[in-house]
This record gives C-alpha cells, sequence and structure tokens, in this order.
C-alpha cells in the first residue's frame, strides 16, 4: 500500500534523521508495516523491538539511559550489531516501557547519527510531561487511508490521478465521476483501516462476500477497541468510554436539516449529563485517535478558537467503515445509498477524515439557533465555510445565512455533483470525493 506519509519519512531521512521520529496513530492504521517497509527500501538493515510483545525490554531502560549501552544490551537480545551509522532502529509501542520513551532525548543529543523511528498507539493516553523529550524528537501522525490512498491500493490509479490532479479549471467526465462516486461508496463501507483493505481487495471478485469479510474484519477490530479501554483507563473510566464510543452512531444521527447535531449527554451514561463529569473520557477516545471532535462556534472572528466552548462539538468516529460496523449498517444498504438522514453523517464523517488526512488542525462547526454550516476552516487567513450534503440536492439555506452575515471571500459546497468553480457567484461546488483537495487552489 502506498501511503502519502511514506514522503515524510523520506525527508525525514535525507534531512539526516538529527531528531527520533515519532509516530503516532490509532491502533491497526498501518504504522509498523509502513516503518518496517521503509527501513527495507531505505536501510541496509532494520533492527525492530516491540516493547509490547517484549515486555522484558524494560530492563534495558533500567540502569541507565545512555544511548550506547541501550543499543549494546538491544544487539546482545537479537543477537544482530546494530551499526548506529548505517542501520534504522524501530521502537515499536514505545508508550509501553515510558522509560524507553523518555531516552529519545539522548539519542538526540549523544547519537543523533542513529536513524530512530518510534511508533505508539495510545501514546496520547499515556504521555505524561515526565516522559516526554521536549523539544528533541519529530512527530508525526498517521491516520487510515485517505479516499485516494483506498483508491490507489484497489488499483484505480487513474481515478486517484485525476483527483489528485485536479485544478479550478478541471472538467471531470462524467463517466469518471460516476465511477469514482461508486468507489467512494465501497469506501464508506471498507473504511481506511489496512486489515480492512487488504481483505477487501483479496475478496474482491465478489463484492457481496468482500464486504461481508470487511465487516467481520470491523466487527473483530471494535472488540480489540473495546479490550483497550479496559487494559488501559481503570474500570469505571472504561465503561464510561465504552458507552460514549457507542453512543457516536446515535448522536449524529440526530440531525438539524440533515446534518449532524452537537453531542448531548442526557441518556449516554446513566446520571451524568454535563461535560465537565465526563471531560476525562473524551479526551482519552480524542487521544486514543478514535474520535473526531469538532468545536462548535457561534461567532465568526479571528482566531477562530477563542470562541469555543469545551461542551458544545460534534463526535465523529476516526474510521467511516468503522462508523458503518458501529452502526450495524449493511453494506447493501450503504451500497444502495438508502440509509436516509444517515448518509448526511456519513458524509460529514468522511469529509472530517479527508480534512485530517491533509494534517488539516483548525476546523469547525458554525451554528446559529438552527442554522448550521458543516465545516469552518480557515485557508491563510480567509474563513471559508464549508456545507456537506450527501446527495445531488444541494439547496443550502443555512450557507446563504451564513453568507448574508459574514459575506466570505467563498462558499463551498461538497455533495454527490460534479466539480464546478463559480468565480462570478463566488460558489465552489465539490463532489465528496475531492474533499481532501479542498481548496483546489490556494490563490482563489
Amino acid at each position: 500500500m502506498k501511503r502519502h506519509y511514506y514522503q515524510n519519512l523520506q525527508e525525514w531521512a535525507a534531512n539526516g534523521h538529527k531528531k527520533p521520529l515519532l509516530l503516532r496513530g490509532v491502533r491497526q492504521c498501518g504504522k509498523t508495516h509502513l516503518l518496517k517497509h521503509f527501513g527495507k527500501s531505505q536501510f541496509p538493515n532494520v533492527h525492530y523491538f516491540n516493547f509490547e510483545k517484549e515486555p522484558e525490554l524494560a530492563d534495558v531502560f533500567e540502569a541507565n539511559l545512555i544511548p550506547q549501552e541501550i543499543i549494546n544490551q538491544l544487539s546482545f537480545r537479537h543477537n544482530r550489531v546494530i551499526n548506529t551509522q548505517k542501520d534504522l532502529v524501530i521502537f515499536d509501542e514505545i508508550q509501553a516501557i515510558p522509560k524507553a520513551l523518555t531516552s529519545l532525548k539522548y539519542f538526540q543529543e549523544d547519537m543523533n547519527e542513529l536513524a530512530l523511528c518510534c511508533a505508539g498507539s495510545l501514546l496520547g493516553v499515556h504521555l505524561n510531561q515526565t516522559s516526554y523529550p521536549v523539544g528533541k524528537v519529530q512527530t508525526g501522525y498517521l491516520y487510515p487511508l485517505s479516499f485516494v490512498e483506498f483508491l490507489r491500493a484497489i488499483d484505480e490509479n487513474l481515478s486517484a490521478d485525476l483527483i489528485e490532479s485536479c485544478t479550478a479549471v478541471t472538467e471531470i467526465p462524467s463517466l469518471a465521476h460516476d465511477r469514482i462516486w461508486e468507489r467512494l461508496k465501497w469506501y464508506f463501507i471498507v473504511g481506511g483501516l489496512p486489515e480492512a483493505v487488504i481483505t477487501f481487495i483479496q475478496y474482491r471478485d465478489n463484492l457481496f462476500l468482500a464486504f461481508e469479510k470487511v465487516r467481520e474484519v470491523q466487527l473483530q477490530l471494535l472488540s480489540d477497541y473495546y479490550a483497550d479501554f479496559a487494559k488501559h483507563s481503570g474500570k469505571v473510566n472504561a465503561m464510561h468510554l465504552d458507552r460514549i464510543w457507542r453512543s457516536v452512531p446515535n448522536q449524529l444521527a440526530h440531525t438539524i436539516d440533515g446534518s449532524a447535531k452537537r453531542y448531548q449527554f442526557n441518556g449516554v451514561v446513566d446520571g451524568i449529563d454535563r461535560y465537565s463529569r465526563l471531560a476525562n473520557a473524551f479526551d482519552w477516545l480524542e487521544n486514543a485517535g478514535l474520535v473526531i471532535k469538532l468545536p462548535i462556534i457561534h461567532s465568526i472572528e479571528q482566531p477562530l478558537s477563542a470562541f469555543e466552548d469545551d461542551g458544545r462539538f460534534k463526535l465523529f468516529a476516526f474510521d467511516v467503515g468503522v462508523l458503518g460496523a458501529l452502526s450495524r449498517l449493511t453494506p447493501k444498504t450503504i451500497i444502495d445509498y438508502q440509509y436516509g438522514t444517515y448518509k448526511g453523517y456519513f458524509a460529514e464523517n468522511f469529509v472530517a477524515q479527508e480534512f485530517l488526512s491533509t494534517n488539516c488542525r483548525e476546523m469547525y462547526t458554525w451554528q446559529d439557533g438552527r442554522t448550521e454550516v458543516e465545516f469552518i476552516r480557515n485557508i491563510q487567513g480567509n474563513i471559508l465555510p464549508i456545507e456537506v450534503k450527501s446527495g445531488n440536492v444541494t439547496h443550502a439555506k443555512s450557507l446563504q445565512k451564513y453568507v448574508e452575515k459574514y459575506s466570505p471571500k467563498y462558499r463551498t459546497i461538497m455533495s454527490g455533483r460534479p466539480f464546478k468553480i463559480d468565480q462570478g457567484n463566488r460558489v465552489h461546488c465539490y463532489p465528496l470525493y475531492l474533499a481532501s483537495r479542498f481548496p483546489v487552489d490556494s490563490d482563489d
């Protein structure tokens, strides 16, 4: 599988890997596979250590945190010489040994000639000020496969090329649009977790069977995530995490004009009806990478972050395929595109994922009474509204009210309609599958 983050790894290596690389991401998003593939293609030898599978490696970091002594002991553990000038060393599930995380500071200071990559699935949950090597590591985040990465994985390279080469004047032929739209529905079922994508590819000759096998994989992954709750968060907090996580589809299904509603706390955990008493659980899920938390703001002024309210947000699943499994929607229902208002929040969840995959770090929902615009993005100082529609009906009263109130440089509607940039009326129409390309031209 070709991952866009591979280029980041190449740049890190080309720049002399002066700092250890710390790669974060939700469990099963492909971090280990990517690092191993990168190592095999770029270095003569790769030395892989999994601190969760080999907890006895904690002894290596107990006596001291001197890099050369750590490397010597690791060499003896695996009976292989580690050439610090030429080889790649991978510390996987590094959160399992906090002192290993601390040691990265000294690797950067005393052995920066060593190419050292680290990965962790629950780093956001386990990190603390005493263990994190502030300023001594280069951090990165790997998300599930984006839609374009999914297209390339299933050998739909022409479609992927069309999306990636799209400019403001590109005309997407109707046949290409229809084909990509159909593949988007496949992605709504499969999502971007590598195991689900690989399973789909294995059984693709029989789409019905392929989708059924994918759903089996997703349900097993859900069980694994539930197990993480109990293992890493304590009994009471695990119950809260489980309730919140399972509530995501129902919460999203309560819609305002077909779009997802803000998160409601009543009825999720018995006896708790406010954010403050569940804040730690929401933070845990967000730090573990399992949810996307989208703040709701009521005023459009710079900086947008000043108008956030911790207790007002939308909550999306990290992967649209997992969302389908959580929702118990059958693959046929999604393929037929006959699931009512649920289509709206699937579309929103997809757009949120695609924005994150492009390293978008600031996105919001705007609400004013019952008026809502699904996404607000700050692009080079321009605050831009983005309306999301699941099909071909693009009439957007809320977006028009926003325009009347704030007069943005232009407005964008993402839907099932073809791509069109109307400069005169300042309306940009994107098919949903182009979400990762927003904005197509930064000069617009």
